[in-house]
Order: C-alpha cells, then structure tokens, then sequence
C-alpha cells in the first residue's frame, strides 16, 4: 500500500474518533443521571402507550417518571370506597417497561380531591373523626396496592401560603395542620420502605421558606418519616429571584433532607397583571397580549429562553450534592400544561423539546455542564 493512501486512512481514523463522541453523545440520564434523578411527568396519553414519540424521549434522556394527574385523589378515589386504578396501573407498568423510577403524584391535597372527601350527604362538613379515617383509608389502600413498586410520593401537595401560614383549605379547617402528620404516618405505615415528599410552589418565598422548614423539624420531631422537599419550580423569565430560590435549596438542604426540582418548567409567555405562584384556580381571559407567539418563538427570545433555562440549571449543578431530583413537568411543548395555565388556549415553550418532540439546543448545554 502507497505510504500516501495508509496516511489519509489514518488521517480519516482520527478524524472519525473526534466526531465520534457527538453521534454518540447520550441522553440527559447519562449526564445528569450520574449526580442525581432527571425525569419528567407522564400523562395518560403516554402511560397508555398512544404516543410513540414520547416514549422515545422518554428512555432516551430520562431515569424516573411522575404521574401527571392519574394517582390524584378524584382520579383514584371518585366516590367513597369505589377506587379505580386502571390509569394509575398503567402508568406504574409503563415506567417498568421503560427503566424509569416511579414517583406517585399526589395522596392528599386539597385540589383535585373528591367532593364526598370534605362533605356529608348534606353537603356539610364532616367531623375531625370522618376526615381523618377517610383520609387513612384512601392513603392506604393507595401506598399499600403499589408497594415495592414506587420509589416516592408527595404526600402532602401545597399546604402553605406564600406567607407561611397555613392554607386554609377543608383539610385545615377540619383537622388543623394534624392533617400534614395523619397523612405522612399512613404513608409510612402502608410501606416503610417508600420515600415521603412534602411538595409546594413559589418555595423561593421567605415566609414560605421558614415555613416548610417549620414543617420538616416538626414532622421528624414527632418522629414521622419525611425524605424530601420538592421545590416545584414553575419559574418565569423573571421569576423567582434566583438568590432567593438558592437560599431555599440550603436552606432545605439543612433541615436534614433531600431537596428535589419537582415540577421544573419555564414560563415563556407574558402574564397577566394579578398572576402569581402555580394555584390553579387562577384564570385569566385570553388577549393577543398574552399570546404573542402563536407561529413559535423569535430566535432572540428562544436564545432568552435558553439563558434562562441554563441559570437553574447551573445552580443545580452548583447543589449537586444536595439535590436528588430534578423532574420536568412534561415532555413537550405540546403537552404543557401551560398552554392553558393561567390563560387557556396560548402557545406556550416552557420545556425542553419542542412540538415535534426535538431536543432544543439548551438540552446539549445542560448536557455538556454535567459532562
């Protein structure tokens, strides 16, 4: 062989082992998924297996899953003692199927919950004794048909005012914040090995902050088991203040437990005046103001979206040591929940694959930082 033509193979060799790592660059899982768990919320389309592309992301670039809506209260239990699991089983078999730890979203918040939960057959509220029996029977028949199966549940979902008082849901009103304590033991009881979350929104918030904290020294000095915080993360391009969201990461970091990005999506869209925090009971009317990108975003403000995206994610890689979860409230853009929140029917860009399920630049970014 001609010394010329063994050079240019050689040359073609080590050019291939450069490229190389790009074609085979892994998924999110294999760079975030080395300090912590990455996932994201499935819904009932995808659980039932009806959406192919989803699933593709899915074990591609994540390690866990969170029941989107199919474990929540009105869904499993929607009239007293009549449970319906079909959803939920479906959804625990999919994350089987596909390697992916199960969070179990949510047992006890106030939304979501059946009418019959809080209510007689006269429509008035029910005592202290009924509440809290309906209360440990729903969280144990639930915990206890999947046990062995679910790596976590949030508990107890957005209990806490932004200012740190106690929200004054039926749950408080009925049983006072006993309720919190009720639900984290029958959790417990009905499988020890299961860790337990207490879960909320705009966790950045002083009041909120030392609130929680509160919550968590009480719960474990009453010797009740309690693993983690989840800081839902539903932030905006101008919210929350990122020195504050940090001091809640140490801050629950200190109280002795794991601290978790529960809900993580970004918020792209203008708000209206009034609107704050994730309470779904917010709903705006839709304007054209609020809606300005229907056609899809102008490449300044996906770069502005991308930069956004990359100082949470650089904070997170900052607390790696202290953060265990990192979860994205959904898999597309076509699929947010924000497309309808707080403002039905806009065109929202608030994670990190777009309509057509590609991944947007920013998830190579976040890639190459754990990398």
């Amino acid at each position: 062989m001609r010394k010329e033509k063994v050079w240019r193979q050689v040359c073609l060799l080590a050019v291939g082992l450069c490229v190389l790592p790009a074609f085979a660059q892994g998924g999110l899982k294999d760079a975030v998924g080395k300090y912590c768990l990455i996932g994201t919320s499935i819904n009932q389309w995808q659980s039932d297996g009806q959406d192919a592309a989803a699933t593709a992301v899915v074990k591609k670039h994540f390690n866990c899953a969170t029941a989107e809506n199919c474990m929540k209260m009105e869904v499993l239990q929607p009239a007293e003692g009549l449970f319906d699991f079909r959803v939920a089983d479906k959804f625990v078999a999919y994350c089987q199927q596909n390697g992916l730890k199960v969070i179990g979203h949510n047992l006890c918040w106030h939304s979501q919950a059946p009418d019959w939960m809080f209510s007689d057959s006269w429509g008035r509220p029910v005592s202290k004794e009924v509440l809290k029996s309906r209360l440990e029977k729903h969280i144990a028949t639930v915990v206890g048909r999947y046990k062995g199966l679910i790596h976590g549940w949030d508990v107890v979902n957005e209990a806490i005012e932004d200012d740190g008082s106690f929200r004054q849901s039926p749950l408080y009103k009925i049983l006072g914040e006993e309720f919190i304590e009720i639900c984290f033991r029958a959790a417990h009881e009905a499988d020890p090995a299961a860790e337990l979350y207490y879960n909320d929104y705009s966790m950045s918030k002083p009041g909120k902050r030392e609130a929680v904290c509160r919550l968590v020294k009480r719960l474990k000095d009453k010797g009740l088991r309690i693993d983690g915080v989840g800081m839902q993360s539903h932030n905006g391009m101008d919210y929350p203040d990122l020195t504050e969201y940090e001091k809640s990461i140490d801050a629950f970091a200190a109280c002795g437990v794991k601290v978790m990005m529960t809900e993580l999506d970004l918020n792209a869209l203008p708000n209206p005046e009034g609107f704050g925090g994730a309470d779904i009971s917010q709903n705006f009317e839709m304007q054209q103001k609020y809606n300005p990108y229907p056609d899809g975003l102008p490449a300044d403000v996906a770069k502005k979206v991308q930069d956004r995206y990359m100082q949470f994610f650089k904070l997170y890689y900052k607390h790696r040591d202290q953060i265990s979860r990192i979860t994205l409230w959904g898999i597309s853009d076509v699929n947010s929940w924000l497309n309808d929140f707080p403002v039905h029917g806009r065109t929202n860009y608030p994670l990190l694959f777009d309509r057509q399920y590609k991944a947007k630049p920013v998830v190579q970014d976040i890639i190459s930082l754990y990398k």
